[in-house]
């Protein structure tokens, strides 16, 4: 019930209905770097990010990965017939050691029958998914490397962030990605990023202590930067 309450699709819910559906909803430990769904599975479910992390990503002609989307607890994925945040091609993985849980085509018309909001919630929760995703692609196809990064990180920011006990608007990401993780989001390549890091840094608009503590971002000037490149 605590994991349920924390699906976006579910959050609406009151604990009563959220108990209710516990049965519906098994839950399975994912290991780090397992492959979740791939073009290869033909079965069709609904998945539910209980805790954990899972990336979205496509392999390009090159064979080169792209990053899609970064999903993390309380998030969904997956097709079921009408409701989809999928495409044709696109594989998950858990980027850490994830509990996820899946709901068939039948199980899920079931929910929605006896909570017919859950049908407009996942509407929602489709177009704001697309949205961002085409806003990334557009960005890939138009945008320069410098704004493709920033974009990102304020996407994650907006994701993961945790704002740190201050007032000068610096927000912590709960989530540790290699320079190579946002390059393949980023469209672009280690080298660049690692560049354009370091130029961010110089600029106030990320602070890192070390290569292996948390990104701290500064959201409101990350906007204001994105905003003046092209």
């Amino acid at each position: 019930m605590k994991y349920l309450s924390r699906i976006q699709l579910f959050n609406e819910l009151d604990m009563e209905q959220i108990k209710n559906l516990e049965h519906a909803t098994p839950a399975d430990v994912i290991k780090r770097k397992t492959t979740i769904v791939s073009p290869h599975m033909p079965q069709k479910r609904l998945y539910l990010v209980k805790s954990g992390m899972v990336r979205l990503y496509r392999i390009l002609k090159s064979g080169k990965e792209l990053t899609v989307d970064i999903l993390g607890e309380g998030n969904i994925f997956g097709e079921i017939e009408l409701f989809t945040t999928w495409s044709d091609g696109l594989y998950a993985e858990a980027m850490e050691d994830s509990i996820i849980c899946s709901i068939g085509k039948e199980e899920f018309e079931s929910i929605v029958k006896s909570h017919p909001e859950l049908g407009l919630k996942m509407i929602e929760i489709v177009s704001s998914r697309l949205k961002e995703v085409e806003e990334m692609l557009e960005l890939i196809a138009y945008g320069s490397v410098r704004k493709r990064l920033l974009y990102l990180l304020y996407k994650l920011s907006q994701k993961f962030g945790r704002a740190l006990d201050s007032d000068q608007g610096w927000v912590q990401l709960e989530v540790k990605l290699t320079h190579q993780e946002l390059a393949s989001t980023a469209g672009s390549i280690r080298e660049t990023v690692t560049e354009q890091l370091k130029s961010f840094v110089s600029e106030g608009l990320i602070s890192q202590a070390s290569l292996r503590s948390p990104l701290s971002i500064q959201p409101e000037r990350i906007l204001s930067a994105m905003e003046k490149c092209h």
